[in-house]
């Protein structure tokens, strides 16, 4: 797979997700949760979706920017808007009532395919581990405007 990441839109987000990927955090984690016509979802590293790096980052929504179309990909968080870590999602379709509440940080630009190859998992009822990422590459880094 390969995205577009929005560093102008959501500079701290984006900033703290190259930064784990560059460190190798995403590295041979699994899709942990995985929801047939909505997302799937990874960056957990204890797999079960209550894992993050050991801090948190506020949430950045531009007007602009919604879940409007598949290959999406916004930051998970609990229900504090401002407590997205490490873990982030991409969805399979579009779905309105994540806009303005959870942080774009970038779209798939290839790999849509791939992303729908993934094993469907439910955290909470499938004992199995989930699909593995095996890692994240930032290829070219663009400095924002």
């Amino acid at each position: 797979m390969v995205a577009q990441l929005y560093a102008k839109e959501a500079p701290q987000n984006v900033n703290s997700f190259v930064f784990l990927a560059q460190q190798g955090f995403y590295d041979n984690l699994t899709w942990h949760r995985v929801i047939q016509d909505f997302m799937a979802q990874t960056g957990d590293p204890e797999g079960t979706g209550g894992g993050g790096p050991g801090y948190a980052v506020p949430l950045e929504v531009v007007p602009t920017l919604n879940y409007d179309k598949p290959g999406v990909i916004g930051m998970a968080r609990t229900n504090d808007p401002n407590s997205a870590g490490s873990q982030f999602f991409i969805t399979f379709a579009p779905y309105p009532s994540l806009n303005q509440g959870y942080t774009i940080i970038g779209q798939l630009v290839e790999g849509l395919d791939v992303l729908g190859q993934v094993r469907l998992r439910d955290p909470g009822s499938d004992p199995n581990k989930g699909d593995p990422l095996v890692s994240i590459r930032v290829v070219d880094l663009v400095a924002a405007q």
